[in-house]
């Protein structure tokens, strides 16, 4: 499988700028199998208020930006994940949406939601979806929910052999932690950072793909950047760590669950 990463910075309230700048980015990916993108990269993220993040969001079922994806999904045979500031009636989810040419293949809502999220969006109400994509498991997860190890192992024991996370990360050390989930769990990971400044907020790139033995596979800078990894997504269903340790046999769950 080739799996990129695609780091840049949408245009904050205007989608036509976004989709401009992706049109070319998308374009450089589109020999890759899986394609990841940065959080929220329909609207952009630090919102004045809850009304104006309505304003940008946009349903499942009618989407400029999941239409444009479709279709470039289609002209290069990808699969998309990106980060989307859905709405579904009068609700607003910090989602990520997986799509092919075909439509729309699942979406996972944001469990762990980071300082002003908390008074614009409603947690994620999807508990933990597995997709499957040509035989490869995978699971979702969005930015802060890096903070918390329950769901990268609750996403492992279902299973997944890759997660895709699509990002807007603002502290400085979060991508530090990547390879190490990663590691523990014995699954790749990819996250897709977004870069650039919105008001008081400044995003830190540094997209990053880490195997299942915690190796980095890539990692961007801080400026816009595609990455593209040669990944054989089966190697985590080995959760052998030596010949008599199984990264899962071995938990005393007896003891901590």
């Amino acid at each position: 499988m080739k799996l990129a990463i695609i780091q840049f910075a949408p245009v904050f309230g205007d989608l036509k700028a976004t989709l401009a700048v992706l049109t070319d980015l998308l374009e450089q990916v589109k020999k890759a199998d899986l394609v990841v993108l940065p959080e929220l990269a329909n609207s952009g993220y630090n919102f004045n208020s809850k009304e104006e993040a309505f304003s940008l969001a946009e349903t499942i079922k009618s989407s400029v930006f999941l239409d444009f994806l479709q279709a470039k999904c289609k002209l290069y045979g990808f699969t998309i994940a990106t980060g989307f500031a859905e709405k579904e009636n009068d609700s607003l989810y910090n989602s990520s949406v997986l799509l092919n040419g075909d439509g729309i293949i699942g979406t996972y809502r944001k469990l762990h939601l980071f300082m002003n999220e908390k008074q614009i969006f409603k947690q994620g109400n999807l508990g933990l979806p597995v997709f499957e994509i040509k035989g490869v498991k995978i699971g979702m997860l969005v930015c802060f929910d890096w903070m918390f190890p329950e769901v990268w192992r609750k996403l492992a024991l279902k299973g997944v052999d890759l997660i895709l996370h699509p990002s807007n990360l603002v502290l400085p050390y979060a991508q530090s932690v990547i390879p190490s989930y990663a590691l523990v769990n014995r699954i790749f990971i990819a996250t897709a950072n977004r870069i650039g400044i919105e008001k008081e907020l400044c995003f830190t790139g540094q997209s990053i793909i880490a195997n299942p033995k915690g190796e980095l596979l890539a990692k961007a800078n801080k400026g816009e950047e595609v990455l593209i990894v040669d990944i054989d997504p089966l190697i985590a269903r080995n959760k052998m760590i030596t010949p008599l340790n199984n990264a899962f046999e071995d938990r005393r769950t007896d003891i901590y669950e």
